[in-house]
This record gives structure tokens, sequence and C-alpha cells, in this order.
């Protein structure tokens, strides 16, 4: 029996060491099906949200759901330690008489106690272990502790410049493309003499965050979590944008950067597929078409009546058609997953940007969606 108990004390500390050197350190993305992190972000993620969702809704709804993210970072690493603090705990149980208490015979609460006061290293001195055996598991424990506080240490600073630089290209995109962005307002405020060649570069920008995204939310998946500053803008919108205002350019508009449109889509694309694929998001539809026929015409009319050149007819419906079928699906899947909102084609015209607002401005002035703050509420 306490051969099995030790067996089973092993498990949990390896399981997660694993776990966390997967997901702390290993810069790729892990196929395997199941893991401590993905379980503990699948059984507390739907609750809240379904929670936040049933009790809120507008502003309150959207900050609510953003103190998930942070928060949820804070409990895994916290699960982490109660199931390493578990598992030594078990191990000591599992040694027999091999701990002195100032009174009874150690239980397991004792050996329990033991644990926490080791992992954090506070060393009591009123538990102490008596054999070699249990000395040498106090020692790895106490190292243990060491080296997971030192992980967090790095490991809360790097999270934290990631979502600074995805949060940059999405603030810059708000007076390019719109609040929320769209792919109408984005080449229409790129239609003036030198504004293809401005669409080229942003475009290339973007081909550099979308890789960039890619590689930080596939090595820190909790990223995903992180919600923007603003409740209509958000980096799922933005990538949504990006890659409906390069589908297009591809299908096309004449004398546009087509081919600097098809290398942003293809790695927008794969981010896309490949976040579905790390969140365990499958592709799935929606009940609304986010581009009927008739949102289509009016987005042609739209873009030729701001002076864009654009192609019609069967062939450019057939291809905008399919490069939409390429990506939409697994954008519908994530919105749903995470509670966010995917921005249309086209934006009203009434909408202001968050540059063009202020909180001194009266209510009426100011777009939906961007409220300024109350007095009272937190501001910097």
């Amino acid at each position: 029996m306490s051969i099995l108990t030790a067996m089973l004390g092993v498990a949990l500390i390896l399981m997660v060491l694993w776990d966390g050197f997967e997901t702390i350190i290993l810069p790729r993305r892990v196929t395997r099906r199941f893991r401590l992190t993905r379980v503990f972000y699948r059984t507390t993620w739907l609750p809240w949200s379904k929670l936040v969702r049933s009790l809120s809704s507008g502003r309150h709804q959207e900050n609510l759901l953003s103190f998930y993210g942070p928060f949820s970072l804070l409990l895994l690493l916290s699960f982490w330690a109660c199931v390493l603090i578990f598992g030594f705990g078990i191990l000591y149980y599992a040694s027999g008489p091999a701990i002195k208490t100032p009174g009874a015979s150690a239980g397991f609460s004792t050996c329990l106690y033991l644990s926490g006061t080791t992992f954090f290293t506070l060393g009591l001195g009123d538990v102490v272990p008596t054999t070699r055996f249990a000395s040498l598991l106090t020692v790895a424990e106490a190292g243990m502790g060491l080296g997971f506080l030192a992980l967090v240490i790095g490991y809360l600073p790097a999270l934290n410049q990631s979502f600074s630089r995805r949060e940059v290209n999405i603030s810059l995109l708000d007076a390019r493309a719109g609040s929320p962005p769209s792919a109408a307002e984005m080449l229409r405020r790129h239609r003036d003499d030198h504004g293809m060649e401005e669409l080229r570069q942003l475009l290339h920008e973007w081909e550099l965050w979308s890789a960039e995204l890619l590689e930080s939310h596939l090595s820190y998946p909790v990223l995903a979590y992180f919600r923007s500053q603003h409740d209509n803008q958000s980096w799922l919108a933005a990538l949504t944008a990006i890659l409906d205002t390069s589908a297009l350019v591809m299908v096309g508009l004449e004398g546009a950067c087509e081919r600097q449109a098809e290398l942003t889509f293809a790695i927008a694309r794969h981010a896309v597929v490949d976040l579905s694929i790390i969140l365990g998001v499958p592709p799935g539809g929606s009940d609304a078409d986010r581009l009927p026929d008739t949102i289509l015409e009016h987005l042609r009319a739209f873009l030729i009546a701001a002076g864009l050149k654009v192609r019609e007819g069967n062939e450019a419906d057939q291809k905008l058609r399919a490069l939409r079928q390429m990506y939409e699906p697994y954008l519908y899947s994530l919105a749903k997953r995470l509670c966010l909102t995917l921005p249309p084609w086209i934006s009203e015209s009434s909408l202001k940007d968050n540059w063009q607002t202020s909180v001194w401005e009266p209510e009426s002035t100011l777009r939906r969606g961007n409220r300024p703050r109350r007095v009272g509420e937190k501001h910097f």
C-alpha cells in the first residue's frame, strides 16, 4: 500500500513539473490531448463566461470577462503549487514513521503541513523529518519551491511584454480601419494617391504582427483570454479585419498590392487555424452570414463611391466565397468560445473612432461601446 501511495505522489509531482515545463518553458505547440493546463482552462472559463453573461450585459459584462485572463493565471500557478504540496505530502505519508512531531504520531494532515512549510521554505522546525529519505524529500521540495518562485517571476514579465506588443498594433489600427475595424473602412482610408503603397506597408506590418501573434499565443495560450483596453477592440477583431481586407484585395482591387495581401492572408489564416487547435475549438458555422449578397453589393458600392476600382461578377464572388470559407469557420468558433464579437465588413458611418472621443465630452457625442468612466471609477 505504501508503494502504491508513493507512486501516486510521484505521478502528481511529475505531472505538474511536465505541465509547467510545457506551459512556461517549451516554446512550441503541445499536441498532447490531456494536459492539466488545458483541463484547468476548459473547466474554469466556460462556467465563468456563462455566469457573467447571465448576470450582466454590455460594458459590465466585458469588464468581468476581462478579469478572467489575469486571474486565471494566478489560479493556475496556485493550482500547480497545491498539487505539488499534495504530492510531496503523500510521499511523506508513504515513508512511514519518518516525521517527528511535538504531539501525537504524524497523520496525513501533519504530512501536508510539513510539505507546505517546506515548499514555501518557512522552516518553522516544529515538524521535522527523522530519516534520510524524508530529509532528502524536504531538500528536494524546498529547492522546487524556490525554482517555482523563479519561474513565476520570469513568466509574468514575458506575458506582459507579449500582451503589450500585441496591443500596440491594435491601437494603431484604430485610425486606419475604424472602431471596430472593418475591411471597407480600411480600404476607404487608403484611397488617395499614395494609399495603395501605404496599404501595402500596413499589410506587411500585419504580416509580421500575425506571425508574432502565432508565436506568442502558441507559447502562452493564456494570452488569448487577455482582452484589449477598449470594448470595441480585440486581437480577434483585428485579425478578422486584416483577413477580410486581404481577401478583398486578392479578389480583387485594381492597382492594389495583391502579392502582399496573399502573404498577409496566408500567415493570418495560419494563426487563426493554429490558435483554434491549441484552444481546442473546431471550426463551426454561424446563425448569421457576415457578408450576404445585399451587404456585398453595398460594400462594392461603398468602395466604388470612395474612388476604388473593384472587380465584380460571378467569378469574383466565388473567389471571395472560397477565401472566406478558409478562415471564417475558425473565427466563428473562436469568437463563440472567447465571448468576442467579430467586426462587420462595413461599419456604421455614425460611429466615431476611439481617438475621436474623450471622457470630458458629452455622452451623446461618444460612440457606442466606449462610454467614459464615471466619477469614482478607476482611471489613470
